[in-house]
């Protein structure tokens, strides 16, 4: 495809400086493209499934799949073929079944190519469930995968939920999001792998991250400890059963810990996450009015010692979730400073949003006061809530969430 290419950003140029550029780079590439006659390229050299594509030692073939850009830079297991048929027996799954087609590269996910990104990651071949639950998960329309490679190098989340955790002996205390922890570290370490050797997001290709995110470790929910205060997972939230074995993915730009918070009720500690959660969501505000509406999904991780304080006052998950709807906020000033010359969005004014219909106005436009305090999200419940963590650490951990660019999706783990 003819591309025209711009100098510099737009967003970094005095008006003079992009129209000069404009006119005598850019134009004239449009011309050229129009006017002169292109030659089809295609490239073709993806080997068969079941094709032996190097033979070698251990050191040869991490050299030759450093090369070929099939690693991430660390050594990986050599996936031969005795290796990835472990991996197929623990799943009753035909080998050359496709679990969905994945952008940018159009390539078919199927579940071979599971087992030999597993192999690759240095997973056990027990975990291969998990895997493939991931990538259906992956291949969901909803989680958007073909955004792994924006501007905000945002990276996805990986959360566990059900007895598997304790079968294969996930960390969910301390250090919880630390590698070190097979199953934790292998698992998310397959992820980037997969988003790499299939879905086809390559560092300065596909992948146009500014600064970019390495991959997460696989954070596993502390049932036991839900189990003792009464409140249900994450997994029942997203729509499963307790007790369901589930993996819930979304994509978020960073986090922040929000440490030593002090306090023996509700009242007294949740001011801190409430404030660390703001500081989480700043641009991202973009996902729930302007760039798209209704799509923001805001993460805390919080230890089971701040949790169960929270619920001895009585407290359900669902009335944390109403104290941070109604706490987690920022003015209507600062949230149109932020869309309107910030990030050069068309969104000028909440109050004509809501007169669009666009917006509810009882939460946006309640008064065309620029102080009054909107919420960052539509509804209580999308504040996603998962207990984990140091059991004797009073902190919390909050995410900024990348909106319809890793939307929150779930699968069962079969």
């Amino acid at each position: 495809m003819p591309v025209a290419m711009i100098l510099r950003h737009p967003s970094a140029q005095s008006e003079e400086e992009l129209r000069r550029n404009i006119l005598e780079v850019t134009v004239e590439q449009v011309i050229a493209n129009l006017t002169v006659s292109h030659r089809s390229e295609s490239i073709d050299n993806e080997p068969d499934t079941r094709e032996l594509v190097f033979a070698g030692s251990f050191e040869e073939v991490n050299e030759r799949f450093l090369k070929e850009e099939w690693s991430d830079g660390l050594p990986i297991v050599p996936p031969t073929r005795e290796r990835v048929e472990r991996f197929l027996a623990f799943s009753d799954r035909d080998p050359d079944e496709v679990l969905g087609v994945m952008l940018p590269d159009n390539r078919a996910a199927t579940v071979w190519s599971v087992a030999v990104n597993g192999v690759m990651a240095g997973c056990r071949p027990e975990y291969m469930p998990i895997l493939i639950a991931l990538v259906e998960a992956m291949a969901d329309p909803e989680y958007g995968v073909e955004h792994s490679g924006n501007t905000p190098g945002a990276d996805t989340l990986i959360i566990l939920n059900g007895p598997i955790i304790k079968r294969l002996r996930f960390n969910c205390t301390q250090g919880v999001m630390r590698d070190g922890f097979q199953p934790n570290t292998s698992i998310g370490r397959f992820w980037r792998l997969y988003l790499r050797n299939v879905v086809g997001f390559l560092p300065h290709k596909t992948d146009k991250a500014t600064f970019g995110n390495t991959w997460r470790v696989v954070v596993a929910e502390n049932e036991d400890a839900l189990a003792h205060i009464g409140w249900e997972p994450l997994s029942v939230n997203m729509g499963y059963s307790a007790g369901d074995d589930t993996v819930t993915i979304a994509r978020y730009t960073g986090g922040g810990m929000v440490s030593s918070m002090s306090g023996s009720t509700p009242e007294e500690l949740l001011p801190y996450l409430a404030d660390g959660v703001v500081k989480q969501t700043f641009w991202q505000v973009g996902f729930t009015v302007g760039q798209s509406y209704n799509r923001l999904r805001p993460l805390v991780l919080m230890s089971p010692i701040i949790a169960e304080t929270i619920a001895k006052a009585g407290w359900s998950k669902q009335d944390l979730q109403r104290y941070l709807f109604d706490h987690a906020r920022i003015s209507a000033r600062q949230f149109e400073v932020q869309q309107r010359d910030w990030r050069q969005m068309p969104i000028w004014n909440l109050t004509e949003e809501a007169a669009n219909g666009n917006i509810p106005a009882d939460l946006f436009a309640a008064s065309s006061d620029p102080d009054r305090m909107i919420p960052l999200v539509w509804s209580p419940d999308h504040f996603m809530i998962v207990v984990t963590g140091d059991p004797l650490r009073t902190s919390c951990y909050a995410f900024g969430h990348n909106g319809y660019f890793g939307f929150p999706v779930a699968r069962k783990i079969r």
